[in-house]
């Protein structure tokens, strides 16, 4: 683990943005963007719901942009900033788009892929190793997620009433 910066908290804040975004939309409010020299090139939100593709992660969407940007698949020199530990999918891209750097700020404890569940960043059977920073805004992230699921939960038990 590497430790954060005022740089990377910047552009977490970003990230944290585009879950905030994805919470207007009902969707669950995570949110990534991807830096290269110091500029975002790719932006996400999760979109599963309203795109009904279980690959439209917030990570996916800013990955596709950012290739786009550069005008190749590989994604060298970049750096991928998301609200929330990559799942297996993600981080499955994320090693094949190169990315050398991922900035998270909070654990997904029932399908994170860089410690939680698996460790993909550092399986030495893959060919590309991720250099990680966990924790930028890490509280403000967790908050975020887990005051959607409350707000989430208590509109279900309030149609239930009905």
């Amino acid at each position: 683990m590497v430790l954060s910066t005022t740089t990377d908290q910047k552009f977490m804040q970003a990230a944290v943005t585009e879950a905030e975004i994805a919470k207007d939309l009902g969707e669950v409010p995570i949110g990534a963007v991807i830096v290269f020299d110091g500029e975002i090139i790719g932006r996400g939100h999760n979109l599963r719901e309203t795109s009904n593709d279980p690959t439209t992660h917030a990570e996916m969407v800013a990955i596709r942009q950012a290739a786009e940007h550069i005008g190749h698949w590989r994604l060298l020199d970049c750096t991928l900033y998301v609200t929330l530990e990559p799942c297996v999918m993600c981080m499955g891209a994320i090693i094949l788009a190169r990315v050398p750097r991922l900035v998270y700020a909070c654990r997904d404890p029932k399908a994170g892929a860089v410690g939680s569940i698996y460790d993909f960043a550092q399986d030495e059977r893959f060919n590309h190793k991720v250099e990680v920073t966990e924790g930028v805004l890490g509280a403000e992230c967790s908050q975020l997620l887990s005051g959607f699921f409350k707000e989430l939960r208590a509109g279900k038990k309030s149609q239930k009433t009905l």
